[in-house]
């Protein structure tokens, strides 16, 4: 009988028709026969056989009798049956079921794992308990076969006994007793760990005991063999998470009580030590506290006094060696290694210990005699250690085939890691005993064990580095930050624009390797070139794989120190050549080509970090060989290449390489001859052709002016300038070529650095692509025609013609739905407008202009707004606009309008038709409301903008303070502060005599629109005083908290000698809300102050920091978190190495707390309030900013921090899509312990996904639950992405079932989250 003669819907029938030719004697229609009963039992119904006990016996014995047969496929195939079987089986035969088949005869040459595979089959079929699922008939059904029938088949007796079992005989002998008689495995220690993954959770604190003691039997006894105790070490692994206090209490002090007895051999011990380490992964925050007890136990093979003690031993056996004591160690390191990862609070204590055990055993070579060891360290010269001839490929073994020490030193260096990941980076053992002792081992002979070494050498470097809190752009730091301040000038918004954009892509004119500042920094300096020295030496002489580890080592440690091999670059920079040159290349040759990369990747930060003057003296070996490897046929290796290239191009030409005038042309003219034929190549990769574009756009923009076209000629500038517009029309190249583009129109000087026509060509190109569907090369093609049209040498190249067609393709942008493709647009117009307005100023371009100011648009976008008008308004090209402006008047948002006609009326002057009288009557005149606050809006920008020769007082402001409308109150109020940030000396003394008199919460409007726009700190500085008296005491008014708040923040940015000792004494004031508006200031001092501010911080931000976190409030506790969220963001020197102190307030913050959760009736409902919502959320938000920087993330408790995070999951919807993403970061930056937790996590999310509203949810509630369920799931996929495909321990059982659902039940969302994770990509 063949498949295809299945039914598509078997019946019983069908079944009981084929079950006879399971006893055929050919073994093949056995098979088949088989085959057609698993095709059945999967198809069919899920009651089809439940009602037929008869038949379903008659499957059992038919089951039984294939099990047992002498033809392997036929058994495997009988055990794939019983899975479908027993879950449309009756469940009064799942007993019967599993008794026969563990009491199957193992027989002859039958397999005697069948029993245990058969019913590891049906233990992970049957129906099993899910975390946050309510357990149902069947899995309580499934657990009672497992309870009656299979634990006491596997342990040999009844653990739970039954009344229905009284008078019943005892169980037949226990499998995992057979197993522990013969010494045979059976896979019943498999069984056991899948009983345990399983139904852990409904297992019985005596069952668990039972199994417990069983599997610790196998490891006491000497009959069976290591593998079975390493299954037995699995299965105590699996079972432990279901442990009660009492009997994991009991476990360990029974394991003690062997390890203490004086007849354990080193077997035994081994095995209990790696009980330990697996207990420790399995349950790290039950099984922490015991370590307090254990760790001395496993750290006892690693003491001096054991070493010691063997080698006495090894001198009266006449050398023999001990190598089972040698895996004892190994386990030992393991162990730790795993204590380290789960535990690291509770191996505080032990860490001095692991760090001499580590360090001893690092170099732990029984083979070699320790006198011709110290010798050699203490005699001879350092670069003898080990000879430039000597070849790592002939020696990587050694000559005794016994000794395992090697695996020993390899242990040592991970768990050296280990302990590295929980040490602070300033701690002195970094530099002091562990970076020695892991340099000394670069000698290391043993393949495995070198990389081991190395690589954690540059863990510890990248640890130590990541503590540097500045950007990594830093070296434009020159750069002056954008002021918080209204720009007044048209030039000097688009200059700025076009200066800050030429110092980020010029770089710096002479890098160097920052000084050290701590501990971690200055040793790093310290041990830099005894590095330096053992990795030139591993170059030459090491293979291919440890050179790549060690091109990996330097290129951290440059990146670490940003620099460091000024004075040692000969030694690097030849010998990583060398491996660029000779490793052996073609797509088939991996290892060639990890090495290439690594070694481009390598020097492209030495270029990048180094002064010309340290890469000058090598350009003739290195440029000749970045030929080479952009030519390379591997794409990703000639990819790298293009990357180094650039990083090349910009230390060899201005102003890095100022002073080398033109002797780098001859290198720059071969770059430029690779980058160019690159291009052009037909057979060249996309990707690669990508890469030399965007090169090519560099060295073209890096070599204008007079002194780079001494370094490359003008032709070949041209003839790049026409490949760049060739390849702009082309599909693949466009982006890149957009890019390039831009490059070469930032750092233009003049005209003549253009080819005839590029400009126009070009720019016209650009804006044919804002019509493009693609956002990216939209938003890229307007970036660069606003560099073109900025920068006065590439736009005077432009002709009347061309900027008339840029502007119509302009106008369809000048919409407020895309704020982001708006404001560069409304630049390019002014930037035209200033030496063409007749063709800026255009009806559509107005009308588009009017358009925009109906919206409330504010930063960024108003700016650019206000620059194009302004600019319109100068080149005298205002009237029409103008016009048009006081025809929407009052039906635009009043602000926007008001500032854009005031900013028009003050730029365009006469031109205008329109004076600022105008404005003034209509104030005086209106009776319409909106009309009259549209006038105070005008006449306080052009207060702002006119300054001292502003006609109109303060009292034209201030008397509207009385009118009804609360409208006009706050126009005035906001004109006033204008005004008053035009002329501080006249508008100050009476905005200050006005709030003496009341009327505090508009004069607090004045005055932080003064403090916010006003230039003229030292005016201010005389009345800051009365300023901050009247701020203070009008502030404390709930309506003025905010406002009040800004205004002293801006005051303490102002004098910060006066008023930052002034702030921290009123956060222990009695008034909450005085603290509270203290609190909201600080924010404004943190985030609108740069770098030089700090030194004003520098003693009190901690001390402010604190009283503020432990303030009792629950308006300011919020406050204080969004504060301490604001100070890591902006100033994080100073915040991070005090962040063990502040964390833990945060920490605090994000658990529920029920005394602020209360109930509240509405109507016939009633309803929880939670009034600490809104602080976990600003806690979260604070924890989530922590993963943002790597220095931030070195100082936490990644174990403390996820335990937050994953309850996070159980929170309120906020706090839920919050964690989702906190989650998505945390796989990437902490995966291992991400692995760790999968089992957990599938325990929070499916709740979340499980949870159903009830029939009378409204519409709200329902989209908060899709939400939810769409950020759930779209991490689900990242994790099971990421680690749940790699089986083994990286994915339990909980997890794999948890996918399983989700993927049924939520396809939809998964295919969502899978589209949405390659579109990030």
């Amino acid at each position: 009988m063949s498949s295809t003669s299945v039914p598509a819907n078997p019946v019983a029938h069908n079944v009981s028709m084929i079950l006879p030719k399971l006893n055929d004697a050919d073994s093949d229609i056995r098979y088949m026969t088989l085959n057609d009963l698993l095709t059945m039992l999967n198809s069919g119904n899920p009651t089809f056989i439940a009602h037929d006990y008869t038949l379903c016996c008659k499957i059992v014995d038919g089951l039984l009798h294939t099990l047992a047969d002498t033809h392997g496929d036929v058994q495997n195939m009988a055990i794939k049956c019983l899975g479908p079987f027993v879950i449309k089986a009756p469940e009064t035969i799942l007993c019967p079921t599993i008794e026969k088949v563990s009491n199957i005869k193992t027989e002859g040459s039958l397999d005697i794992s069948i029993p245990a595979l058969g019913l590891m089959r049906i233990v992970v079929a049957l129906p099993h308990p899910v975390p946050g699922v309510s357990r149902s008939q069947k899995v309580n059904e499934a657990y009672g076969a497992i309870s009656k029938a299979l634990i006491p088949r596997v342990v040999g007796r009844v653990v739970v006994p039954l009344k229905e079992n009284k008078g019943h005989p005892a169980p037949p002998k226990g499998m995992l007793q057979e197993e522990l008689e013969t010494g045979n495995d059976s896979n019943s220690l498999d069984l056991l760990a899948e009983v345990a993954r399983c139904f852990g959770p409904m297992l019985q604190e005596v069952e668990v005991q039972a199994l417990e003691e069983m599997t610790l039997k196998v490891l006491e006894s000497e009959k069976c063999g290591t593998v079975m105790k390493k299954k037995a070490v699995a299965a105590l692994s699996a079972l432990a998470p279901f442990f009660s206090e009492s009997l994991l209490a009991h476990h360990v002090s029974t394991t003690i009580e062997k390890l203490r007895a004086s007849h354990l051999t080193s077997q035994q011990r081994r095995l209990y030590i790696t009980v330990y380490g697996s207990l420790a992964r399995s349950i790290p925050q039950k099984f922490g506290p015991y370590l307090k007890t254990l760790a001395p136990f496993v750290l006892g093979p690693l003491s001096d006094m054991e070493l010691k003690q063997q080698e006495a031993a090894e001198a009266d056996a006449d050398g023999e060696r001990d190598v089972a004591l040698e895996e004892v160690r190994e386990a030992a390191f393991i162990a730790i290694e795993g204590f380290l990862q789960a535990c690291p609070s509770d191996m505080r204590s032990y860490k001095k210990d692991v760090l001499e055990a580590a360090t001893r055993f690092l170099k732990y070579e029984p083979n070699v005699a320790d006198d011709d060891d110290e010798e050699m360290e203490e005699d001879e010269p350092a670069e003898d250690e080990f000879d430039v001839d000597e070849d790592f490929e002939e020696e990587t073994g050694f000559e005794d085939e016994d000794d395992v020490s090697w695996k020993v030193r390899r242990c040592s260096a991970k768990a050296l890691s280990a302990l590295i990941g929980t040490l602070d980076p300033n701690d002195p053992a970094l530099f002091g005993q562990i970076a020695p002792a892991l340099i000394a081992r670069f000698k290391e002979k043993e393949e495995s064990v070198r990389g081991e070494v190395i690589t954690t050498l540059a863990y510890l470097i990248t640890k130590t580095g990541s503590i540097e809190t500045r950007d990594t752009a830093s070296e434009y730091q020159h750069v002056i930050p954008q002021s918080k301040k209204r720009r007044r000038g048209f030039s000097e918004s688009l200059g700025a624009d076009l200066h800050a954009q030429q110092a980020l892509m010029n770089g710096y004119a002479s890098p160097s390797t920052p000084p050290p500042t701590d501990t971690g920094t200055k040793g790093l300096a310290k041990i830099n070139p005894d590095i330096i020295k053992g990795a030139a030496k591993l170059l030459k002489t090491s293979t291919p794989q440890t050179k790549e580890v060690v091109l990996i080592l330097l290129k951290d440690m440059v990146s670490a120190q940003r620099g460091g091999l000024s004075e040692h670059a000969g030694l690097v920079i030849d010998p990583v050549v060398d491996a660029l040159s000779s490793a052996p290349g073609g797509g088939a040759n991996i290892a060639g080509n990890k090495l290439r990369t690594e070694a481009l990747a390598l020097l492209k930060v030495v270029a990048e970090m180094h002064s010309s003057k340290v890469l000058e003296p090598h350009l003739a070996r290195v440029v000749p060989a970045l030929v080479a490897a952009a030519k390379d046929r591997y794409a990703k290796a000639s990819s790298e290449a293009f990357g180094t290239i650039e990083c090349f191009i910009k230390a060899l030409t201005p102003p890095r390489s100022a002073a080398s005038k033109t002797q780098n042309g001859q290198y720059l003219a071969q770059l430029y001859q690779v980058v160019t034929e690159r291009i052009s190549a037909s057979e060249t990769d996309t990707e690669v052709r990508q890469k030399a574009v965007q090169a090519l756009g560099l060295l073209i923009g890096r070599t204008s002016g007079a002194a780079g076209q001494k370094l490359l000629s003008q032709d070949s500038r041209f003839a790049g300038q026409q490949l760049i517009a060739d390849r702009l029309k082309n599909e693949l190249t466009r982006l890149p070529c957009v890019r390039a583009v831009d490059t070469i129109a930032v750092l233009a000087q003049s005209k003549n650095d253009f080819k005839p026509d590029f400009v126009g060509s070009v720019a016209l190109e650009l804006a044919a692509q804002l019509r493009k569907a693609s956002r990216g090369l939209r938003g890229a093609s307007l970036s660069a025609l606003r560099m073109l049209a900025v920068n006065e040498a590439s736009r005077s190249c432009l002709d009347d013609k061309g900027v008339k067609e840029i502007v119509g393709l302009l106008i369809p942008l000048l919409q407020t739905e895309d704020l982001h493709m708006m404001s560069p647009a409304l630049v390019v117009l002014a930037a035209f407008a200033k030496d063409k307005p007749s063709l800026v100023a255009t009806p559509q371009v107005i009308k588009g202009i009017c358009g925009i100011v109906t919206s409330p648009i504010s930063g960024a976008a108003l700016d650019a707004l206000i620059t194009c008008v302004e600019a319109m308004g100068h080149a005298g090209a205002g009237k029409d606009l103008m016009k048009a402006l006081l025809d929407v008047g009052v039906q635009g948002d009043t602000d926007v309008t008001g500032q854009v006609i005031g900013t028009l009326l003050v730029s365009g002057q006469s031109s205008v038709s329109v004076d600022l009288q105008a404005f003034i009557k209509e104030l005086r005149s209106q009776s319409d409301e909106s009309k009259r606050c549209l006038s105070l809006s005008v006449l306080g920008e052009a207060g702002l903008r006119m300054g001292t020769n502003f006609p109109l007082r303060p009292d034209s402001f201030t008397t509207y303070f009385s009118d009804p409308s609360e409208k006009v109150k706050l126009a005035a109020a906001v004109a006033l502060g204008r005004a008053g940030a035009g002329n501080v000396k006249t508008y100050l003394p009476k905005i200050l005599s006005v709030m003496g008199q009341g009327g505090g919460y508009h004069l607090l409007h004045s005055v932080k629109e003064l403090l916010q726009h006003s230039t003229a700190e030292d005016d201010i500085k005389p009345y800051a005083a009365e300023l901050w008296s009247n701020i203070i005491a009008s502030g404390q008014a709930e309506d003025n908290k905010v406002v009040g708040a800004e205004c002293i923040g801006r005051l303490a940015i102002i004098d910060p000698q006066a008023y930052l000792p002034q702030l921290q004494s009123f956060l222990q004031d009695n008034n909450a809300a005085i603290r509270g508006m203290v609190i909201s200031a600080l924010r404004y001092v943190f985030s609108d102050t740069d770098v030089s501010y700090n030194v004003n911080l520098q003693s009190t931000i901690v001390p402010m920091q604190e009283a503020m976190l432990a303030d009792a409030d629950l308006d300011n506790k919020r406050l204080s978190l969004s504060t301490f969220n604001s100070a890591l963001h902006n100033k994080p020197d100073l915040i991070l190495p005090h962040l063990s102190t502040l964390l833990p307030y945060a920490m605090e913050a994000t658990v529920p707390r029920p005394e602020l959760i209360r109930e509240v009736a509405m109507g016939p409902f009633k309803h929880k309030i939670d009034d600490g919502l809104e602080i976990r959320k600003s806690a979260f938000e604070t924890l989530y900013a922590l993963l943002e920087s790597p220095a931030s993330r070195q100082r936490l408790d990644i174990v403390a921090f996820y335990d937050r995070i994953a309850a996070g999951i159980a929170d309120e919807h906020e706090i839920k899509i919050l964690c989702c993403l906190v989650l998505s970061k945390l796989l990437v930056i902490a995966p291992a312990e991400s692995t760790r937790r999968l089992d957990s996590l599938s325990q929070y999310f499916r709740p979340v996904l499980a949870f159903k509203p009830k029939d009378t949810a409204v519409k709200q509630e329902l989209e908060k639950l899709a939400e939810q369920a769409k950020a759930v799931i779209k991490v689900s996929v990242s994790f099971n992405k990421a680690l749940g495909n790699e089986g083994g321990e990286s994915s339990g059982r909980a997890w794999r079932d948890y996918f399983e659902w989700v993927k049924k039940d939520f396809p939809l969302y998964v295919k969502q989250a899978q589209e949405e994770e390659i579109r990030d990509r």
